[in-house]
């Protein structure tokens, strides 16, 4: 009897991937910047922040407008600190330390935009120190407002209630004095190149151009 020999060998690719097992997926890594550092992770949102503090000044100015108007009454001040500080109830229609008292509907309108813009600006906010100043002037912004739709003599046209009096400056309350804090800090913000992003533009200003002198010597050594 004949024995059949066959000569067929099994391909030597198909036998190299039976024999080497297969490889586990390799483990992500965090994404590296030029420089080979690890890249740092990007701020937090600061719209809760922002939102928070614009709460607690609203509520601060509503109550203490709500408790010098069943206290105080008009042309009876009350001394702090002799004349120099008193409490004094005034009914504003005007701005901020009762400027512009002839354009109330128009002041109505600017505070709700102011309103509308820094809710819009809020949502991509990461720098917390412009969260505070954001907050205090959309506080303020929003004491002033809620005066000007729902107090005498009218929607549009309520008069604001002020009552803080101190030596020769114009009377003012808790919102006005939110709105022109919360101004002042964004100023200085600005100034000084932060950003509402949390960057500052000095700074990352100065790592572009040390990385460009960088670039540029190793060229100038590849040469």
């Amino acid at each position: 009897m004949m024995v059949v020999v066959s000569d067929d060998r099994p391909n030597e690719e198909d036998t190299a991937e039976q024999a080497v097992p297969p490889t586990e997926p390799a483990a992500t890594t965090p994404e590296l910047s030029d420089e080979g550092e690890t890249a740092a992770p990007a701020a937090p949102l600061r719209l809760r922040t922002l939102l928070i503090i614009a709460a607690v000044l609203l509520g601060l100015d509503l109550l203490t407008k709500a408790i010098v108007v069943a206290q105080l009454k008009p042309g009876e001040p009350v001394s702090i600190i002799g004349d120099f500080a008193r409490l004094s109830l005034v009914r504003n229609p005007g701005a901020a330390f009762s400027m512009a008292t002839g354009m109330t509907w128009l002041l109505t309108l600017v505070a709700a935009g102011v309103v509308i813009g820094v809710i819009r600006i809020g949502r991509t906010l990461r720098s917390l120190w412009w969260a505070i100043g954001l907050g205090m002037v959309l506080g303020g912004a929003l004491g002033n407002l809620v005066d000007r739709l729902f107090r005498a003599p009218g929607p549009l046209q309520g008069h604001v209630v002020d009552f803080v009096a101190i030596g020769w400056w114009p009377v003012f309350n808790v919102a006005d004095s939110a709105i022109v804090c919360g101004a002042i800090l964004l100023v200085v913000l600005t100034v000084f190149g932060f950003e509402p992003d949390g960057r500052r533009a000095g700074r990352d200003t100065a790592l572009g151009d040390n990385d460009s002198k960088t670039e540029n010597t190793e060229q100038e050594n590849a040469a």
